[in-house]
């Protein structure tokens, strides 16, 4: 039987919370209230980072270990205290989407089973001009993360020569983050043309440590991401737990802090004492807003001196002076195979020469993985070849949900020894029943 709803006030308000003593984090015993509880005890740091901004509700209703699905729109049966707000997408579609304003706010999301927030990076105030430049750095499988860290110590030094205050965080999984207050004065493609900038400056200063590169297979060391900066993306919020088994918190720090922290010492048992005791890193940050106009002059230069654009997200259409939104090693004539019973393959629809094969196109990562390690034990020999950087794990946008796809680069695999494309290890299919693929991404 399911636990009796718990009624627990914040903030002057009745908030339900249903099935309290259902578990989230299997592996820590924590439940729904201990993740509600959580949010209470650092709720004016989250709200330093969601309050007033429209929120992708990613919900997890069976916990962290289960699967999560996105909702944009806010659910039609909500308390009369709860905000809304009507955000449109480039596809020209829009949705109400919801607002948290206060702790009590925090409380209700989580009940709806929202483990981390995923904020846009403007307010309601404001729709259509972000008041943050948000770097996110993704690191090349292998990399340790004391690189992550330092390319995070570049990322500040550059963002101050060019006038900006960056705000460093964990982000509770893999990678790092910093963001920038700025003036909301700017479009998105403005803000995303300065990450584009921001990047390959970051990249000029640590070519050996980082790259601006989009494509997978031209990627080394720690990826700049600038493309989280386009209009309808989202990142994990400040104090925002994360569905890993340990509970590890996305977590602001001071830069003294940066330099060898360790984010498994972040996690929702220790992110509140911490909190308590030195308060929130990021206080000061609103009044810190920087303007971008070095940065657009940045860019600027850059154009003059013939760098396009940089690739989109693949559900945006083509924009104005990106450069060819193909990998590299599809502007070739080769065309890889696809696997049996499939209409395009480890490259897509479009043209390679890079010795792609793919493995698994999987409902979750750990399936995926497992079918990967079933491939890696029949072929030893060209598995024991692979480096990190020649397995890509991709992270694929589905209807409401993501699933995974995994793909193997044999270029450093012989041409004699490598493996031919095989039936799928794991075969799933996201689009059964629905129109083409393409067509719903654009949507």
């Amino acid at each position: 039987m399911p636990d009796p709803k718990e009624i627990i006030e914040v903030c002057g308000r009745e908030v339900a919370i249903s099935n309290p003593g259902k578990i989230y984090f299997p592996q820590l015993g924590m439940t729904k209230l201990d993740v509600v509880r959580y949010y209470l005890a650092v709720a004016d740091g989250a709200l330093r980072g969601v309050a007033g901004r429209p929120m992708v509700l990613k919900r997890y209703v069976n916990g962290a270990a289960g699967e999560a699905f996105f909702q944009k729109r806010a659910p039609a049966s909500r308390p009369a205290w709860i905000e809304t707000v009507e955000l449109k997408f480039p596809s020209g579609r829009s949705a109400e989407e919801l607002v948290v304003t206060d702790a009590a706010g925090l409380a209700w999301v989580v009940n709806l089973g929202c483990i981390d927030l995923n904020p846009h990076p403007v307010r309601v105030s404001d729709l259509e001009h972000p008041d943050e430049l948000r770097v996110d750095l993704d690191p090349v499988p292998g990399v340790p993360y004391q690189q992550i860290l330092d390319v995070a110590m570049v990322a500040r030094a550059t963002m101050a020569d060019f006038g900006l205050t960056g705000w460093p965080k964990t982000s509770g999984s893999r990678g790092f983050h910093v963001y920038a207050r700025i003036e909301p004065r700017w479009t998105f493609t403005e803000v995303r043309s300065c990450a584009v900038a921001l990047a390959r400056q970051i990249e000029r200063r640590a070519p050996g440590l980082a790259t601006a590169r989009w494509w997978k297979e031209e990627r080394h060391g720690v990826f700049v991401d600038y493309n989280q900066n386009a209009k309808d993306r989202t990142v994990a919020s400040a104090y925002s737990p994360r569905p890993v088994p340990d509970a590890r918190v996305s977590t602001p720090l001071r830069w003294d802090e940066v330099p060898g922290c360790d984010p498994a010492a972040f996690t929702i048992a220790t992110v509140p004492r911490r909190f308590a005791e030195i308060g929130d890193p990021w206080a000061g940050m609103d009044d810190a807003a920087g303007s971008l106009e070095p940065l657009l002059e940045r860019a600027d230069q850059d154009e003059r001196a013939g760098l396009p654009d940089a690739p989109w997200p693949p559900h945006f259409t083509k924009q104005e002076g990106e450069e060819p939104r193909v990998q590299p090693s599809k502007r070739r004539t080769e065309v890889a195979p696809a696997a049996p019973g499939k209409s395009y393959g480890a490259s897509g629809r479009r043209r390679t020469a890079m010795p792609l094969i793919e493995i698994a196109r999987a409902a979750n990562q750990a399936e995926a993985l497992a079918g990967l390690d079933r491939w890696k034990e029949r072929h030893p020999k060209a598995a024991a070849q692979l480096q990190p950087a020649d397995i890509l794990v991709d992270s694929m946008r589905g209807r409401s949900s993501t699933w995974t796809r995994i793909r193997l680069n044999l270029r450093n695999v012989p041409p004699e020894q490598r493996p031919g494309q095989e039936a799928l290890e794991v075969d799933y299919d996201p689009w059964a029943g629905l129109p083409d693929p393409g067509k719903i991404s654009g949507a």
